[in-house]
């Protein structure tokens, strides 16, 4: 089985800047791609980025792009999601999800870390 563990999230200001984390343990898997996910209040889950462990391309949903940039450390099985610029629409809780396996893929979902935006 695979663990995640988010951290980073907090309570900035508009135009701040925030890095999340997220590292995955376990033993014996095969890492195929790591991504966070969002849920504001009242809202549903909704797709922020994600990368693949190959070769390290990033998927961004359109609200995001060009204000958060996705990486990855693939020895310390981590991500770091950099969010630039950040917005009251940006207030949410953060979830990492990791898929392992293949050619049938698994999901691991951390617990979430929140982001609070203020105007």
């Amino acid at each position: 089985q695979v663990q995640l563990v988010e951290s980073g999230g907090g309570l900035v200001q508009t135009g701040d800047s925030l890095r999340l984390s997220c590292v995955a343990s376990g033993r014996g898997f095969s890492m195929y791609d790591m991504g966070w996910f969002r849920q504001a209040p009242g809202k549903e889950r909704e797709f922020v980025a994600t990368i693949s462990w190959n070769d390290g391309s990033t998927v961004y949903a359109d609200s995001v792009k060009g204000r958060f940039t996705l990486s990855r450390d693939t020895a310390r099985n981590t991500v770091y999601l950099q969010m630039n610029s950040l917005q009251p629409e940006d207030t949410a809780v953060y979830s990492c999800r990791a898929r392992v396996g293949g050619p049938v893929l698994y999901e691991t979902w951390g617990q979430g870390t929140r982001v609070t935006v203020s105007s």
